[in-house]
């Protein structure tokens, strides 16, 4: 780890007790004890799936609950159980909570029966059940801060509030999705800020997720209760209101314009997991049928697509101000970024690489000649966390995620020219990947604004076999769009929820108002189930984690978004990966009947049999499977296999070579 002198750090903690916890939190992940995890136990007794796992504080006691409706909690060093118990839900167990301050003896969970228990360890009872959902209950949350306090999501689309100190035992609908989405919304998971616990972030059924000051809507309710005649718009008027002021909306910027062609083809985006970063200042989600995303709290950035045309003519302060501004989110109050553009670093960019990045760059270019884009991808992003101001690290890497074409690519590779240009405004290439960017983004008016800016800015390329080529696609799309059902404005991409009901305009308002992620990380499957988690990993969130529908689970570096680990953690799907408070160890589940926990292994145990060794085929094959027909995955799933499934996403042409010209088709 760049700038740890651990020598030191291990004599301080020698001479100074206080230093010791400092120690652990600091160094208990670290890149070694990654490269050496391995399977260190499974815990036996459970009879059904294991659908939830949660570490106590301490992270001396371990939780699980499962489809057998029972609850069981571990001793994780000695590897036995403590407590088995029948929790008195008659259906599945989604989700097991400590709750906080109550010395580990009172533990809370829900269910697919639709309800809420809460129970008493000690004496192995059911203290509460909680039975105001109607729908299946899929998570429950809770927060330091309110100890007799916890909260539940479930696909009623309702979000409640529970207060053990009440007399009356009931909880308090807080948030109802219905209310602006329809009867077909559902709430699929929630979690608290462990920073401050007043904000909430809900996912749902689509792939807006949202962030909720709780203060601000228990407020607005109190004085509408005293002002009802104040209540001027039309969700103050609902039984449930949102105030304007009390949300923030995130969005990976392509999906709204996903929606219909994911619909067309069953394929569903909804958020499975959320949660926060450790100094909350970020949102990690994993979308279903996508891949997973990282939301910094802390920035204003909107989609990059709402920012064109005037984003390719802009200066650089301006595109600066528009991704830097202080993250205030509509009232949502956060730390301002301090991460800045400046004259200096574009004028780093014009000059040459130290010898050592010079040398990654190669070796990405080396890849990218051999067709092995994701390798190229992980080379340039290493580069470019090593020296984020060099726009040609950028405009390569764009070229690489146009090659490889998974989910998402194609508006990765438009940020990067995005970037590549703010930093060089002259940089050809980029230019003109812009535009190929857009049109395969169906952004078709805005691409041919771009190439006509292209062809303007450098008009001897204007008629080069790229410019032809982008060209004719473009004619071929309006060729083709012949019924004004094909033809909606990109605004309409924010009304879209489902085909049946529509939304009310309040909650158009806050989807255009969405905020862009900052990180994507890609090489999972996430389509088969709605619970696959994703975690930071690291007192400092250094790593993301997340389950697999191909029984795996994989490690990224935060920072780079690169794959440094898959590990097979069950012989069919992970679905849970809860990370130990404060050791480099992991507690898995999934369909298998086990728990299984992870740690980093001994350098004298030999080849460790959990490691899966070819990553990039492991990801490449869970794009096959992520954008395969459901009803072949279905059957895969029942043990039946296939050739010739697609092998890329449905952004860009299965030709790799159709649109490439000498502007575009090799990296700088």
């Amino acid at each position: 780890m760049a700038n740890v002198n651990i020598t030191r750090d291990i004599l301080h903690r020698q001479i100074q007790d206080k230093r010791a916890s400092g120690f652990q939190r600091f160094h208990h992940v670290t890149d070694p004890f990654i490269k050496r995890l391995g399977l260190e136990a499974e815990l036996q007794g459970h009879t059904g799936c294991v659908n939830c796992l949660e570490w106590n504080e301490n992270g001396d006691l371990l939780a699980s609950g499962s489809d057998d409706q029972h609850a069981i909690i571990w001793d994780p060093f000695r590897l036995k159980k403590l407590t088995t118990m029948h929790t008195g839900h008659s259906a599945n167990i989604f989700s097991v909570k400590f709750l906080p301050h109550s010395g580990d003896r009172i533990l809370v969970t829900g269910a697919a029966d639709t309800k809420v228990h809460v129970h008493d360890l000690t004496v192995k009872e059911t203290i509460h059940m909680f039975s105001d959902h109607t729908n299946r209950v899929k998570r429950i949350a809770t927060a330091p801060m309110w100890p007799n306090t916890f909260w539940s999501a479930a696909e009623d689309g309702i979000i409640r509030q529970y207060d053990l100190r009440e007399s009356s035992k009931r909880s308090e609908v807080i948030i109802d999705l219905t209310k602006f989405c329809g009867q077909l919304a559902e709430a699929k998971c929630l979690a608290i800020n462990p920073r401050d616990n007043n904000y909430m972030a809900v996912g749902a059924n689509c792939p807006f997720v949202r962030l909720y000051d709780i203060r601000m809507i228990q407020n607005c309710r109190k004085s509408i209760k005293k002002f009802k005649a104040s209540a001027a718009r039309t969700f103050l008027e609902n039984q449930y209101p949102i105030p304007d002021g009390a949300v923030q909306y995130y969005v990976a910027g392509h999906l709204p314009g996903k929606l219909r062609d994911y619909t067309s083809r069953l394929r569903v985006l909804v958020s499975t997991y959320v949660t926060f970063s450790p100094d909350g200042t970020e949102l990690l989600v994993n979308m279903g049928g996508e891949q997973v995303y990282l939301f910094d709290l802390t920035s204003r950035q909107k989609p990059y697509t709402l920012l064109l045309p005037q984003t390719w003519h802009s200066s650089t302060e301006d595109l600066e101000n528009e991704e830097t501004a202080n993250g205030i989110a509509n009232g949502i109050h956060f730390p301002a970024s301090h991460v800045r553009y400046s004259q200096s670093n574009m004028q780093l960019s014009a000059t040459e690489l130290p010898p050592h990045l010079e040398k990654i760059k190669q070796q990405a270019n080396d890849a990218f000649a051999r067709q092995h884009w994701t390798q190229a991808i992980q080379l340039y992003s290493l580069g470019i966390h090593q020296s984020s101001s060099n726009a040609v690290l950028y405009g390569n890497r764009a070229a690489a995620y146009m090659k490889r074409k998974w989910d998402g690519d194609h508006y990765d590779a438009l940020k990067d020219c995005l970037k590549a240009l703010t930093i060089n405004p002259e940089h050809l290439k980029a230019h003109f990947r812009l535009a190929r960017c857009l049109f395969e983004l169906k952004y078709v008016s805005k691409a041919v604004q771009c190439l006509d800016d292209f062809k303007e800015k450098f008009p001897d390329q204007a008629h080069s076999s790229a410019c032809d080529a982008l060209d004719k696609d473009i004619k071929a799309f309006y060729t083709e769009m012949v019924t004004a059902e094909d033809k909606f404005d990109n605004s309409s991409r924010f009304h879209l929820y489902n085909r049946y009901e529509p939304i009310l305009k309040d909650e158009v308002h806050f989807r255009e108002q969405s905020l862009d992620y900052k990180r994507r990380y890609c090489g999972h499957c996430n389509t088969t189930t709605d619970i696959k988690e994703a975690n930071f990993f690291g007192s400092k969130g250094q790593y993301i984690i997340s389950g697999s529908d191909d029984g795996s689970f994989f490690i990224w570096e935060k920072e780079t978004t690169n794959l440094v680990r898959i590990m097979q953690g069950d012989n069919s799907i992970v679905n849970c990966l809860q990370p130990h408070p404060s050791y480099c160890s992991l507690a898995s589940s999934g369909i298998d009947p086990v728990v299984r926990l992870w740690n980093p292994r001994p350098e004298t145990e030999g080849v460790n049999g959990r490691v899966v060794e070819d990553m990039e085929g492991a990801a490449q094959a869970n794009q096959r499977r992520m954008n395969a027909d459901p009803l072949e995955v279905m059957l895969q799933n029942m043990g039946y296999h296939f050739t010739g499934l697609r092998s890329v996403g449905p952004e860009g042409s299965d030709d790799e070579d159709s649109s490439d010209g000498h502007v575009q088709c090799r990296p700088s």
